[in-house]
């Protein structure tokens, strides 16, 4: 089992059930979307390591979801297309999409096309070792981070803590887990301290820049998304 998590925007009931059969049989996790605006909104606040994509779709089509993806991310997108789409393809490749697919199609090479989509976005992030949410990148071999090519001085702490929030896009983490990670297990203060320094990284970047990344999760702790 693979692990990993792909969201299929389809709003032919029949094809997205097809399609996740088949995925789940190949060990993937696997989410489906009928309609545009709603497939953007768990894209964009789930995590998945691959999105198929219709282009027909009602509320958003495929297209300005695909648009509006590649502004915040760089997760593989395959895109499904007709046979007389050939426009839409053409401009699905040029806003940035990474493969597509033509209706109807085999199985087997959708399958084949999606694993060499994963295996080619896993080598990009291991050569570059950089995460990135929106305009806001760290680089991990140079310590460095950036917010629209502006530096942004950070301590160590507050560049690790950083670092495991992008690590962790889209999820809730709680103090005592931010300080085993960040500070370890051996730290025996008060967990006020995650508080203090997610205020150093607001100011720095939510306040600096005017953008929202780091958001208070009531009861639980903090989470970094982007909006």
């Amino acid at each position: 089992m693979n692990g990993q998590k792909i969201l299929i925007i389809e709003d032919e009931v029949k094809i997205a059930r097809f399609l996740e059969l088949e995925l789940k049989y190949e060990g993937y996790i696997v989410s489906q979307s009928h309609d545009g605006r709603e497939g953007l909104n768990k894209a964009m606040n789930e995590v998945f390591d691959l999105l198929l994509l219709d282009i027909m779709l009602p509320t958003l089509n495929g297209l300005e979801v695909l648009r509006r993806l590649r502004q915040v991310s760089d997760i593989p997108i395959i895109i499904l297309t007709s046979k007389d789409e050939i426009m839409d393809k053409v401009t699905g490749l040029d806003i940035g999409a990474t493969d597509y697919m033509t209706k109807p199609f085999a199985i087997e090479e959708l399958l084949a096309r999606i694993r060499t989509a994963l295996k080619k976005n896993t080598r990009i992030k291991k050569v570059l070792n950089i995460l990135s949410v929106g305009e806001l990148t760290v680089d991990l071999d140079q310590h460095m981070v950036t917010y629209n090519n502006s530096t942004i001085d950070l301590t160590k702490t507050e560049f690790d803590l950083l670092k495991l929030l992008i690590e962790n896009k889209n999820i809730a983490l709680t103090r005592n887990k931010i300080i085993d990670i960040v500070w370890g297990y051996e730290y025996m203060g008060d967990t006020n301290v995650v508080d203090v320094y997610i205020r150093y990284l607001r100011s720095k970047i939510d306040d600096k820049f005017d953008k929202k990344f780091i958001y208070t999760v009531r009861g639980v702790g903090y989470i970094l998304k982007y909006e």
